[in-house]
């Protein structure tokens, strides 16, 4: 969907102000940070799983930086979180779906800014998974879309 450039705006600051997802998730399996050197974006997600490799059982941000960085990552998890994706499904994202969130010309102007929250949940997946293989609680591959 795209929205007029108004909306959109609206739309990011809103949920950069009230970000529906941000906080500490005390319990997280992994933590993992992600940011943008160039300008200043930083996200932190806490991921923790089902134990099994699959699930996502609680998943939340914190961060600062722009509002179309901050945005997207609550948006995104609200995603996860609503439609009960798998952690099969967050690593099949692209890039690209995040103009769903963020809308086509924010994507296209800061695609830095609308990804970074995907690419640190992603690596969050792919430690979460790294540490149950090391205890011997995980077989699968760690990223199905990079191992051949």
């Amino acid at each position: 969907m795209e929205w007029d450039r108004e909306t959109l705006i609206q739309i990011l600051i809103e949920e950069a102000r009230n970000p529906r997802m941000r906080g500490r998730l005390d319990d997280a399996d992994v933590t993992v940070s992600g940011g943008n050197p160039g300008c200043g974006d930083v996200v932190h997600i806490y991921l923790m799983g089902t134990g099994d490799g699959h699930g996502i059982a609680g998943v939340k941000f914190e961060g600062s930086g722009c509002n179309v960085s901050q945005a997207a990552a609550s948006m995104l998890l609200q995603k996860v979180v609503d439609d009960g994706l798998t952690m099969d499904q967050v690593l099949h994202l692209r890039g690209e779906d995040m103009k769903q969130f963020v809308g086509e010309s924010a994507l296209a102007t800061r695609p830095r800014c609308a990804t970074l929250a995907l690419s640190t949940l992603k690596e969050a997946v792919r430690q979460y998974r790294r540490k149950l293989r090391a205890e011997g609680k995980w077989q699968g591959p760690i990223d199905p879309h990079q191992e051949g």
